[in-house]
């Protein structure tokens, strides 16, 4: 099977466009593609997302699964598990390694989930 060339009639509606409009061009077609895919990424995680985000913020393999779970518990994965652990950690002036730890072993729970009462 042969292909028609058919450039020359595809490209009519950039023809006449300079090369800093096809920059342009380019840059906001990239983005109505790239949106949706960013869009999902906010809304939808995992637990396995978010150990893996958990485990990039220096947070041990063993301490994961539990902060995790306590998030999917109280109704914070769509917080994000990361994002409950640096908040804790901003609120108590420790480390992301120490708010991590905390809630591994189930303590400051009640703390972390009032953080984020108000819509943060």
């Amino acid at each position: 099977m042969k292909r028609d060339d058919d450039f020359a009639d595809r490209r009519k509606h950039i023809a006449n466009l300079k090369d800093e409009e096809l920059y342009d061009r380019f840059w906001e077609l990239t983005e109505k593609v790239v949106d949706p895919l960013l869009e999902l990424g906010r809304k939808n995680t995992t637990p396995s997302v978010e150990r893996a985000v958990l485990l990039r913020m220096g947070i041990s393999s063993l301490e994961t699964k539990p902060i995790v779970e306590g998030c999917i518990d109280r109704g914070l994965m769509g917080k994000g598990a990361g994002h409950v652990v640096y908040k804790l950690a901003g609120a108590r002036n420790i480390s992301i390694k120490e708010a991590g730890t905390l809630l591994a072993e189930g303590k400051c729970w009640d703390e972390a989930a009032n953080l984020f009462k108000g819509g943060n």
